[in-house]
Formats: C-alpha cells, sequence, structure tokens
C-alpha cells in the first residue's frame, strides 16, 4: 500500500536541528581524511540494503562527480562478484554490509577484515560515515523522498 507523505517529509524545514545533526555526522569521516570516492561507494550499497532510492541515486551523483569509474557504480550491489574493487574497498563494503543488516551483531571475522584494512581512528570514522547513511536512509525510505534527477547536458557540455 503507498501513502503520500506529503509536507511531513521536509526534514531540513520542519527538524532543522536533526536534519543539521545527521548532515554534521556524516560530513566527519571526509573531513578526517577518509577517501571521498571510498566514502561514495559505501553509501549507496547500504542505500541499497535499506531500500532508499533517494540515498541510492544521490550518491550515485555525487560518486560519479568524484570521477567512481561507472563500473564500480553499477556493480557495487554485487561487489563480492565483481574484480573492480581493491582489497581496501572491498573492506569498506563489507563492513558497510555488517553495520547495515547488524542482524545479530558484527562478526568476529568482519571486525578483523576491516580492522586489517583501516586504522583504528578510520573504522571509527568510517563507521560514522555508515551510521549517518543509514540513518538518512531510514528517513528516506520512510517518507519515500523522491530519487532527484540527473541533470542533463546538452552538446555543448551546458545544462
Amino acid at each position: 500500500m503507498s501513502h503520500a507523505r506529503g509536507e511531513n517529509s521536509d526534514l531540513k524545514t520542519l527538524a532543522p536541528d536533526v536534519y543539521d545533526a545527521v548532515l554534521a555526522l556524516g560530513q566527519l569521516a571526509g573531513k578526517a581524511g577518509l577517501d571521498r570516492q571510498l566514502l561514495e561507494l559505501v553509501k549507496p550499497r547500504a542505500s541499497q540494503i535499506n531500500g532508499c532510492a533517494f540515498c541510492v541515486q544521490y550518491h550515485i551523483l555525487q560518486a560519479e562527480k568524484l570521477g567512481v569509474a561507472p563500473d564500480k557504480l553499477n556493480l557495487v550491489v554485487v561487489w563480492r562478484e565483481a574484480p573492480q574493487f581493491s582489497s581496501h574497498e572491498r573492506a569498506a563494503l563489507a563492513w558497510t554490509e555488517a553495520l547495515t543488516h547488524l542482524d545479530g551483531g558484527v562478526s568476529d571475522e568482519a571486525y578483523a577484515q576491516a580492522s586489517a584494512a583501516f586504522s583504528s581512528e578510520e573504522l571509527l570514522y568510517l563507521s560514522s560515515a555508515i551510521a549517518a547513511i543509514n540513518v538518512w536512509n531510514r528517513f528516506g525510505a520512510a517518507y519515500r523522498w523522491t530519487p532527484p534527477e540527473r541533470q542533463r547536458t546538452t552538446a555543448t557540455g551546458v545544462s
């Protein structure tokens, strides 16, 4: 059953303090120096798991702007089967799935893999980015935010 969410979904207007807090949490990992392309790979993966169409599309568009290879973006949903991903990216994607699913906690294996690929500080910041996208997904999926449209360019390269 589909419901119109209407005016109840404007988080920035209705609860600007919540919006600002989640936005700030999501920006910490990048400010701490984590690779922005890596962060834009884990965000669509969590969003796919959570069924947030807005966040999937938004972060694919962000990743494209940062120069993430189209093949990686197309295959992030099946990253285990795709050779395009580095061991570092694989560790981040596995950690993303572990923190997003949380079915009975995070396995020792997932923690060991993530700890081998990231310093303690990096892993904490990566975890904060994953936590933030999961929060955004809860809002986007609950209120059925409309995915952003891709900006079309003309032959001259102008939108």
